[in-house]
């Protein structure tokens, strides 16, 4: 009962709301259905749409409340008669309505307090989901959640920060969250018999839910990551379909659209499945880190899902620390050069993994990393000269540091003395000459090699601009005269 009520309470009065349309009736009927499901299918059209299994499924357009309400309760039937009614009620509540208007009421109230009831039975029921009726719930889920999702014509050239940007709720949400309680009931039920279900929740069905991660409802999307995440655990035959079904949605992102909604849901879910993975990692494992994880810092929508996406890289080099170096030489590769905010984001990243680096990865791409880190430093962006600034705060960084500083103080103290004389910001000020510190205090006779380097690079630099600066000069009289 506290299930039911739970549901019940998080309806509310969702039905008022609304945003996301939906597509005309999808439906699912059976083969064994009788009585009230057979006039209703009598009266009404049918319209292919969703099959799974041997059985097709119809689309049934909406009637009258006494479809429903001819039907008994559940609780109220001789045992032996439930399951063949627990079976028409699923066959009605595969009607379908349109909540973009204010039609059939009653109607959609009755099919709103069936979808309760049949819950409500699934959860105080042992044994309620028994083979011949497995076609019969899929049928019903599918006729309810499978549909053509509304996206928004936005103008490209418009600039809008999609966190801003207020997400269109899905207007039949009364009906599909209790579709999607059910379903979930039905996919952890111990009655379900995983090698028996996989004949109906097969990987057609796994496609279409997979599709429906693009919602802009962030309730379905939530509900959607748990069905998914559930059906992976227990149906261990869709594993690997699974897998390469998110690495086909992730190529759509990177190479086709750029945008879509449930890219940190997906990466969610792939978070606690790459934590289970057996060690030696596979090679199939390492090429979906390769090919389809580290190409996503280069999607503009980043900052979306950039959290979860950090989580599964870290869980890569907890796994196999040898996988930071393509990690980060990677992310060296699609360094954002001209979008500070998404510079932030991967110098967060990147200290995250540097903190999991094993030294020898460290000492293969210190060169390139610290050349990077360098040009970070001096940033007119206060926030990414910050940030970077920040990694000597890492302890560990700073050992990985030190124990190379023969390579790498060279590289960074020039940035420093830069900074120091030539920063805007007094935070970045602070900052760079406590780390000057802290180098002179780690090799004092090094920082004053790299010092005296340094103001002699300097002054070439200078000499070499002022050479450059007398040539123009003689070009300009030269110049001059000819045209007196």
């Amino acid at each position: 009962m506290k299930l039911i009520q739970t549901v019940k309470r998080r309806m509310g009065n969702d039905d008022k709301k609304s945003s996301t349309t939906r597509t005309g009736a999808t439906g699912s009927g059976s083969g064994n259905s009788s009585g009230s499901g057979g006039d209703l299918a009598a009266k009404s059209k049918a319209t292919p749409t969703y099959s799974s299994g041997n059985r097709a499924a119809t689309a049934k357009p909406a009637t009258e409340s006494s479809n429903f309400a001819a039907i008994p309760k559940l609780r109220e039937a001789p045992p032996q008669e439930r399951t063949d009614l627990f079976r028409k009620k699923m066959e009605v509540c595969s009607v379908v309505f349109d909540f973009h208007n204010d039609n059939n009421q009653k109607e959609k109230e009755a099919k709103r307090q069936t979808l309760l009831e049949i819950v409500e039975y699934v959860n105080n029921t042992r044994n309620c989901f028994n083979e011949a009726l497995m076609q019969d719930v899929v049928s019903m889920v599918g006729a309810n959640i499978f549909r053509a999702l509304q996206t928004r014509n936005k103008d490209p050239l418009a600039f809008s920060d999609p966190e801003d940007d207020e997400p269109s709720l899905e207007r039949a949400w009364p009906h599909l969250q209790i579709v999607y309680e059910f379903f979930l009931r039905f996919v952890v039920s111990n009655d379900v018999d995983p090698k028996i279900a996989k004949r109906f929740v097969d990987q057609n069905f796994m496609l279409k839910l997979l599709e429906l991660f693009d919602s802009e409802d962030p309730r379905e999307r939530d509900y959607l990551k748990t069905i998914l995440h559930r059906i992976y655990g227990k149906f261990m035959a869709l594993r690997s379909f699974i897998r390469r079904a998110i690495q086909h949605v992730f190529f759509k992102v990177i190479y086709e659209s750029e945008t879509h909604n449930g890219v940190g849901e997906l990466l969610e879910i792939l978070g606690s499945i790459i934590n289970g993975f057996a060690l030696p990692l596979k090679e199939e494992h390492k090429d979906f880190l390769i090919k389809a994880l580290i190409p996503l810092h280069k999607v503009k929508s980043l900052a979306s899902f950039y959290q979860q996406l950090s989580y599964c890289m870290a869980q890569y080099v907890e796994k196999d620390p040898r996988l930071a170096y393509d990690i980060i030489t990677s992310m060296l590769r699609y360094w954002p050069v001209s979008i500070t905010s998404k510079q932030v984001l991967f110098l967060n990243e990147l200290e995250e993994t540097l903190e999991l680096t094993q030294p020898p990865e460290f000492h293969r791409m210190q060169d390139v990393l610290f050349r990077r880190l360098a040009l970070c430093i001096t940033c007119p962006h206060f926030q990414v000269a910050e940030r970077t600034l920040f990694f000597w705060n890492t302890d560990y960084i700073v050992k990985l540091i030190n124990a190379n500083r023969q390579e790498l103080f060279p590289i960074i103290i020039g940035a420093l003395y830069k900074n120091s004389k030539q920063h805007w910001n007094s935070a970045v000020h602070g900052l760079t000459f406590n780390v000057l510190k802290l180098l002179m205090e780690a090799d004092p006779q090094l920082f004053d090699e790299c010092s005296a380097k340094h103001r002699a690079d300097e002054e070439e630099e200078g000499r070499r601009e002022q050479e450059r600066t007398r040539k123009w000069q003689v070009l300009q009289e030269m110049h001059d005269a000819k045209v007196k």
